[in-house]
């Protein structure tokens, strides 16, 4: 991760380069990071997948569970609840 000053970002907004984040600071501290559009995308998935795998493995540990045949079946239930609800319009 790169550290530039305020200064330096004021100067070259317009051409940045972002491979990476970069850390602004101003006096000496940390204010700002700046990354791409495409790095904030991909910290966004991955923290959602973490979130996922956090509930998957709470709902493991209180039993919460389902066999394969059981979410087949469930799937093809809902499924059939869907196609009966498009023929009521």
């Amino acid at each position: 991760m790169r550290i530039e000053t305020i200064s330096y970002l004021k100067q070259n907004a317009a051409k940045l380069e972002l491979e990476e984040p970069i850390v602004i600071t101003q006096s000496g501290k940390p204010v700002y990071r700046i990354e791409s559009e495409q790095q904030a995308q991909r910290k966004d998935e991955a923290i959602s997948l973490l979130k996922l795998m956090n509930l998957a493995e709470r709902d493991i540990r209180s039993g919460n569970t389902l066999s394969p045949a059981e979410a087949k079946e469930a799937l093809k239930q809902r499924r059939l609840r869907g196609m009966a609800d498009l023929g009521k319009n």
